[in-house]
């Protein structure tokens, strides 16, 4: 199973594993990176406020984290290095990696010596990598870190963070194809809901995870990426419990689920690491909720990364919807 970021589970639960959308369904059989709009130096400052130059739009990529990996991938071009790959696959398959992308170790600890063996023009990583590891990393090629999620403005820095990686690698015109896409689902995916009738209907994202035999639930409350998204389809966050700042995660169980007010609950469980709603079909409490009672718990396909950018967002926003209006 695959562990997320060890601040947000600190904050979430600590110690527990996390569970932890437009783009190709299917990988070229090789790595190869696409041709930039033009040549010419190219400039970014990251979310440390560091300006970071490159001589010419770059071409050999290392992203340390999924959602830098994901916009990497939208945008037609192709890390030559990532972390997890075999959990990017699981997880994202919005914007599938090539065959030949290196793997580089995890998220949280990336192998220097396999960095280094790369030539990487640039790499990309987030806030949620140790300040120690940015440094080892620079050592190596310019970094060009990312603000990794923002809970006063998710979707906002889910864009801005597309965009710096065009910049980087030259590809503005692909990266407002990929928002124009979300855009688009966005403005479909609420005429649906308007249509049949579900504007307004409170339905509550989460997942969740079964550790000793016990059930933990993470909701994904005001302030996360998908409730972000729900309200911009004109649906309501039932949740009251707060989340961490940065992601809008909050941790609750089963009992506590008898407080949410919700119509619809929704969740992503990938096949590789589980589904911890099957562990609660048995649970008294978990049949009594009205949700439960009426139908309404949906379980949304495998390979949607639930803190992922812009193409991911879209593949939430288009299985969301055909979910609720089946």
């Amino acid at each position: 199973m695959n562990k997320i970021h060890s601040l947000t589970l600190a904050l979430v639960a600590a110690g527990a594993l996390a569970l932890t959308g437009c783009g190709t369904t299917e990988a070229p059989a090789s790595a190869e990176t696409a041709p930039t709009e033009a040549g010419g130096a190219v400039s970014v400052t990251d979310a440390r406020g560091k300006t970071i130059t490159l001589e010419a739009p770059a071409t050999r990529l290392v992203g340390t984290e999924w959602n830098v990996l994901e916009n990497i991938a939208s945008l037609g071009t192709m890390p030559v290095g990532a972390a997890d790959v075999k959990g990017y696959n699981a997880w994202v398959k919005a914007a599938p990696l090539y065959a030949g992308v290196k793997d580089i170790g995890t998220r949280g600890e990336p192998s220097i010596d396999t960095v280094a063996a790369l030539d990487a023009d640039v790499i990309v990583a987030t806030t949620d990598l140790p300040e120690a590891a940015v440094a080892q990393l620079e050592k190596l090629a310019p970094v060009v870190v990312l603000k990794s999620a923002d809970g006063t403005n998710q979707i906002g820095q889910a864009i801005e963070n597309l965009n710096t990686v065009a910049t980087l690698t030259g590809t503005q015109t692909k990266a407002a194809e990929v928002v124009s896409g979300y855009e688009a689902a966005i403005t479909a995916g609420r005429s649906a809901l308007e249509a049949a009738g579900l504007s307004g209907t409170r339905v509550a994202f989460a997942d969740g995870w079964v550790a000793d035999g016990a059930v933990s639930i993470r909701p994904y409350v005001a302030g996360s990426l998908l409730a972000d998204i729900n309200t911009e389809l004109g649906l309501v966050s039932p949740w009251s419990l707060k989340g961490d700042p940065a992601y809008g995660l909050a941790a609750t169980d089963v009992e506590g689920l008898t407080a949410l007010d919700a119509e619809h609950f929704v969740y992503i469980a990938n096949k590789n690491d589980g589904n911890f709603v099957d562990e609660l079909t048995t649970n008294a409490i978990w049949s009594s909720l009205d949700f439960v009672k009426a139908g309404h718990v949906h379980r949304l396909d495998d390979g949607i990364w639930m803190f992922g950018g812009p193409a991911s967002m879209t593949a939430y926003v288009n299985a969301l919807v055909a979910e609720l209006t089946k």
